[in-house]
């Protein structure tokens, strides 16, 4: 069961990575026109989109990224707990 813990953790990892990128290219001009750039929105914008609709942006800032860190965060963090509750771990 560790290795199933491992793999789920792993993803969300790599996800929370992606989303970082995704993040980043907004911040160069044409970045996310570009063939990455494509893939990572088809990737990230269903996630992003509703902490968008829910968190208003301040000002030209983009906050609900913050938010959908949080929320994967979270996720890892009940992962751990619901294996460990269970004692899978």
């Amino acid at each position: 069961m560790y290795s199933l813990l491992w793999f789920l953790t792993t993803l969300i990892d790599i996800y929370s990575y992606a989303l970082i990128v995704y993040i980043l290219m907004s911040w160069f001009p044409n970045a996310r026109d570009t063939k990455i750039g494509r893939l990572l929105a088809t990737i990230c914008e269903p996630y992003l989109e509703p902490f968008r609709r829910i968190i208003p942006p301040i000002g030209m800032i983009d906050i609900s990224p913050i938010a959908a860190f949080l929320v994967l965060n979270f996720a890892t963090r009940g992962l751990h707990a619901l294996f460990n509750m269970l004692h899978l771990v």
